[in-house]
């Protein structure tokens, strides 16, 4: 199903230390066309306890599945891959649309990222107006574009 048939914004989660970052991909998300409801998070650990309903999360309602996860590589506590490596190891997660989002440009994390079940892995533009285009892209594509196969309940 895609965003043009849903009826509440979709939920986003961003997986970031880097709080520039955090701010730059708020503003794209909020000048692109598609409704959502982006979550922040500041490091591994914490982008687990989400998904995961534990620690401040775990109140009901307090984190609604994502319908994306844009996950850098390089954070503190648990770095990107490992959190890939848990939420595809974990069924009700395991196909949870993620996108790494990171600088790094290097062979073996793009192999790892995929090897690890990542849908897509996207450098970061170091350039403002790109970086604010290319969440603009990822965002309609994943939200508005592709159909997908309906997630399971929860």
């Amino acid at each position: 199903m895609s965003a043009a048939n849903r009826s509440k914004p979709a939920v986003i989660l961003l997986a970031e230390d880097d709080p520039g970052d955090q701010k730059l991909a708020r503003r794209a998300l909020e000048k692109g066309r598609i409704r959502n409801d982006l979550r922040v998070v500041g490091d591994g650990e914490e982008a687990l306890d989400y998904l995961l309903h534990r620690g401040a999360y775990a109140a009901p309602g307090a984190a609604p599945r994502p319908d994306l996860l844009l996950l850098d590589l390089n954070m503190p506590k648990l770095d990107g891959r490992q959190v890939l490596e848990a939420i595809r190891g974990r069924p009700e997660l395991a196909r949870m649309r993620v996108v790494v989002l990171t600088t790094s440009g290097q062979e073996a994390d793009v192999e790892r990222c995929y090897g690890l079940g990542a849908h897509s892995y996207v450098q970061k533009p170091l350039a403002l107006p790109d970086f604010m285009r290319v969440l603009q892209a990822l965002g309609e594509y994943w939200l508005e574009i592709v159909v997908l196969p309906p997630e399971g309940e929860e």
